[in-house]
C-alpha cells in the first residue's frame, strides 16, 4: 500500500490531484480553507483524514503536498498564525512538495527554513490546467535535491505525464515562469492571427488547421483555438491567475536584470481585461481584448 501523505489546498487544481492520489492507493490527510471540499472528499473516499490546520497535517505525515494560489498563501500555510503553521510540525527527514506557482525567492526561503530543521522542500509547479490535473497528465517542473526528487517521483508519476528535475531549490518556479511567458505570448499571437484572418473573411477553423500544420503550430492553438473562435471561455486557468504569474515574472526579470518587453505588453492586456470584469474567464479570453480593439467578434462572423 502507498504511504500516507498530507495534501493542503483543494481548489480547481488541488481537488482532482488529490483524487488521483487517492485512486492510486495513497491515504491522505487533508486541509483546506473551505471545509466543503474536505467533507466532500471525506465522504467519497475511505482513505481520507481531515485536519484542522496545516500543523495537524504535518504532525500526521512525513510528506506534505501543497497546491495554493500564490506566495502569500504559501507563507500563511507554512509559517501559520499562533503556532499552527506547517513548519511547526516538520522535522528531520520530512519533505514538503509545494506544487503552487509562486515566486522563486519564496520557494528558496521555504526550503532554507526547512533545512534548518533537517527537513527539505521541492518546488514543483505544474502546467496543464484543470484538464491536466483531472487526467493526471500535468507537466511538473521540479527544483530541489536529486535525492528528494527521486523520493517524490512515485507521487509525481500519479499526477503528471512529464516530470523534469530542473535544478536546485527555486529552479522549478523559474522554469514555470518561463512557461507562463511562452503561454501568454502564444495566446496573444493566436488571438491576433484569428481576429485578423476572420475579419478579413477567412473561416477561422481553416486558420487553425493551417497554422497547426506548420511552424506556427502550438498547444495553445491546438487545445484552445476551437473554443476561442466559439467565444467559450469557461476557466481552466483564469485570467487573474495568469496575471499573478506575470507579476512574478516581471519581478523576477527585474531581479536578474532581464528585460521582458513582449511579456510586459501581454501583461497589460490581461490587466485591461481584469479591469473590465473579465478576470474570472479563461486566459484564452485574451482574444476578446484584440476583438474589442478590432471592433469585431470572431464568434459572430
Amino acid at each position: 500500500m502507498a504511504e500516507k501523505i498530507g495534501f493542503i489546498g483543494l481548489g480547481i487544481m488541488g481537488e482532482p490531484m488529490a483524487k488521483n492520489l487517492l485512486n492510486a492507493g495513497y491515504e491522505l490527510v487533508i486541509h483546506n480553507r473551505s471545509r466543503a471540499v474536505v467533507d466532500r472528499l471525506d465522504g467519497e473516499f475511505d482513505g481520507v483524514t481531515a485536519a484542522g490546520s496545516p500543523k495537524e497535517v504535518g504532525e500526521a505525515v512525513s510528506v506534505v503536498v501543497t497546491m495554493l494560489p500564490d506566495s502569500p498563501e504559501v507563507n500563511d500555510v507554512f509559517y501559520g498564525v499562533d503556532g499552527d503553521g506547517l513548519i511547526e510540525a516538520m522535522s528531520a527527514g520530512d519533505l514538503l512538495i509545494d506544487m503552487s506557482t509562486i515566486a522563486p525567492a519564496t520557494a528558496i526561503a521555504v526550503n532554507a527554513a526547512l533545512e534548518e530543521r533537517g527537513a527539505s522542500a521541492l518546488d514543483a509547479p505544474v502546467s496543464g490546467g484543470d484538464q491536466g490535473a483531472i487526467a493526471g497528465t500535468l507537466s511538473i517542473m521540479v527544483g530541489g535535491t536529486a535525492a528528494d526528487f527521486e523520493r517524490a517521483m512515485p507521487i509525481f508519476e500519479v499526477l503528471g505525464g512529464t516530470v523534469t528535475h530542473c535544478g536546485d531549490a527555486g529552479a522549478g518556479q523559474t522554469v514555470k515562469a518561463c512557461n507562463q511567458i511562452a503561454v501568454a505570448v502564444n495566446y496573444a499571437a493566436a488571438s491576433e492571427a484569428l481576429v485578423l484572418g476572420a475579419k478579413a473573411g477567412v473561416d477561422p477553423e481553416k486558420i487553425i488547421q493551417v497554422l497547426n500544420g506548420g511552424l506556427a503550430a502550438s498547444r495553445v492553438m491546438e487545445l484552445r483555438g476551437p473554443t476561442m473562435i466559439e467565444g467559450k471561455f469557461d476557466p481552466g486557468f483564469r485570467i487573474d491567475l495568469h496575471r499573478k504569474d506575470l507579476g512574478i515574472i516581471m519581478d523576477t526579470g527585474k531581479e536578474f536584470g532581464v528585460a521582458l518587453p513582449v511579456t510586459a505588453l501581454v501583461s497589460q492586456l490581461y490587466d485591461a481585461l481584469a479591469a473590465n470584469g473579465r478576470g474570472d474567464l479563461d486566459h484564452s479570453a485574451l482574444i476578446t481584448a484584440i476583438e474589442t480593439m478590432a471592433g469585431f467578434k470572431v464568434a459572430d462572423r
